[in-house]
C-alpha cells in the first residue's frame, strides 16, 4: 500500500482539487483508493458532496481514540464515493487535535498506526494535508511512503517552494524511511509568459524530481468541485480529466525507492541555482502585487502598462493583467455587487494587457476576474481569500 501526503503550507496551490481527483483517478485506473483529509476544513467532504450534517464521526474520532481499550475503527467512519474510492472526512474537531494529544506517547504516529490496521486491500491512501505546518501535518508525513507537492505557477511558488522544501528538510531529520518526494506543476495557464518561464525553470532545475504531468488551469474542475464530484465523472472529455489520468498513470509507475533524506539533501543543493534564477527571471518579469503602494503622479503611461496586478493610486485603485487571447476581460467584486458587465477591463496595446481604474474608498475588497466568461482569481495577486464556491477570491485593501 502506498501512502501519498499532499503537502503546502502555501494555500491557493489546489491542494484539496489535487487530492480529490488524484484518488479519483487511482480508483478509475483500478486501484483501491481511500482519501483521508487531515484538513479541519473539511473541503475534501465539500468537493465530494458529502453532506457535513450527516458526518457523525471523522478521522479526528480515529485518531483520537487509537489509545483506548475500545477505539473507533477506521471502517466506520468511511463514506463510499465511487468504486473502488472511499473518503476518511475531515470535521472541525480536527483543530483541537494537538492540543487533545498533548503529552500522549506516540501520538506523532497514530496515523501510521490506524493505516496499519487497515486489513481491506487498498493500493493506495491519499492525505489531503492542512495548508500549514504542525502536529496534523507531521502526522501524516510519518505515516507517508511519498510526499507531492504541488505548486502553482506563479509569481510566488519559486519562493513557496523554497520554504516548504527547507521545512521538510527539518522534519525528515525526525522521519527515518524510506520516501519519493516529487513537485507538482499547477494551476498552469499557458497564456501568461511568467507561468511558462517559472515551469521552464522548475523543469530545468528539479529534472526528474517533477512529475512530466502538469495539472493546467482548467475551469471545469472548478465546476466540478462546485457540484460535488471528480473531474472523471463530471466531464471525461476536459483537459483537467486528461491531466489526472496522465498524472495517476505517472503515480502507479513510480515506486518510492529514495532515502528520503539523501534525497531532500540533494534538493537543498540545487534550491541556491533556482533561487538565484528566480530572481534573475522574476527581474525581466513586472513583479506581482506583494503590496498595494502609491503611485505618484508623475509615473508615466508606459510605466503603468508594464505592471500587472493591483495598485493604490492617488485618485483610484489600478488592477492590470495579462490575457493575450483573451476577447474580453471584466472585474467583478463587491464594490460593484459582483456584476462584471459593470466593469469592462480596457486592453492596452498589442501584448494582450487589460486594465481598469476604479474610484474606490478605504477599505478591504474581494474581486474575480471574468476571462472570455470564466471566472478566475487575479494571477498576479497573492492575496487570496476562500470564497463560499471553494474557489479563491482575490483581496485589495485600499488605505
Amino acid at each position: 500500500m502506498r501512502t501519498i501526503a499532499v503537502i503546502n503550507q502555501k494555500g491557493g496551490c489546489g491542494k484539496t482539487t489535487i487530492s480529490i481527483n488524484l484518488a479519483s483517478a487511482l480508483a478509475g485506473a483500478g486501484k483501491r483508493t481511500l482519501l483521508v483529509d487531515m484538513d479541519p476544513q473539511s473541503h475534501c467532504a465539500v468537493g465530494l458532496a458529502v453532506p457535513e450534517e450527516q458526518i457523525e464521526q471523522s478521522i479526528y474520532d480515529v485518531l483520537i481514540s487509537a489509545g483506548r481499550e475500545e477505539p473507533v475503527q477506521l471502517r466506520e467512519i468511511l463514506w463510499e464515493i465511487g468504486e473502488r474510492f472511499e473518503l476518511a472526512p475531515a470535521s472541525i474537531d480536527l483543530a483541537a487535535f494537538e492540543q487533545q494529544m498533548a503529552g500522549v506517547a506516540g501520538r506523532e504516529d497514530s496515523l501510521k498506526y490506524v493505516l496499519e490496521q487497515l486489513d481491506d486491500g487498498y493500493d493506495f491512501v491519499v492525505l489531503d494535508c492542512p495548508p500549514s505546518i504542525g502536529l496534523l501535518t507531521f502526522v501524516a508525513l510519518r505515516a507517508a511512503t511519498d510526499v507531492l507537492v504541488p505548486v502553482d505557477t506563479g509569481y510566488f511558488s519559486l519562493h513557496g517552494l523554497s520554504k516548504q522544501l527547507d521545512t521538510l528538510s527539518v522534519l525528515c531529520k525526525q522521519c527515518p524511511g524510506q520516501i519519493s518526494v516529487k513537485i507538482l506543476a499547477s494551476m498552469y495557464d499557458i497564456r501568461t509568459r511568467i507561468g511558462r518561464e517559472i515551469l521552464a525553470e522548475l523543469r530545468k532545475n528539479f529534472a526528474d524530481k517533477m512529475f512530466k504531468t502538469v495539472v493546467n488551469f482548467n475551469t471545469k474542475l472548478k465546476e466540478a468541485t462546485s457540484l460535488g464530484q471528480p473531474i472523471n465523472e463530471y466531464d471525461t472529455a476536459s483537459r483537467g480529466h486528461r491531466d489526472f489520468a496522465a498524472l495517476a498513470g505517472e503515480v502507479v509507475g513510480v515506486e518510492a525507492k529514495e532515502e528520503r533524506r539523501e534525497y531532500l539533501e540533494s534538493l537543498q543543493e540545487q534550491l541556491a541555482t533556482i533561487s538565484s534564477s528566480a530572481e534573475e527571471l522574476l527581474e525581466t518579469v513586472t513583479p506581482a502585487a506583494e503590496v498595494p503602494r502609491q503611485v505618484s503622479e508623475g509615473d508615466t503611461g508606459e510605466k503603468l502598462a508594464e505592471f500587472y496586478g493591483v495598485k493604490q493610486l492617488t485618485d483610484a485603485v489600478l488592477f492590470s493583467t495579462l490575457y493575450p487571447r483573451a476577447k474580453n476581460v471584466q472585474i467583478a467584486g463587491d464594490f460593484n455587487n459582483w456584476q462584471p458587465e459593470n466593469a469592462p477591463m480596457e486592453k492596452i496595446g498589442a501584448n494582450g494587457v487589460w486594465q481598469i481604474k476604479l474610484p474606490l474608498t478605504l477599505g478591504k475588497y474581494h474581486y474575480r476576474f471574468v476571462v472570455d466568461g470564466q471566472w478566475q482569481q487575479d494571477p498576479y495577486n497573492e492575496q487570496t481569500e476562500l470564497n463560499p464556491f471553494g474557489e479563491f477570491n482575490s483581496v485589495i485593501e485600499v488605505k
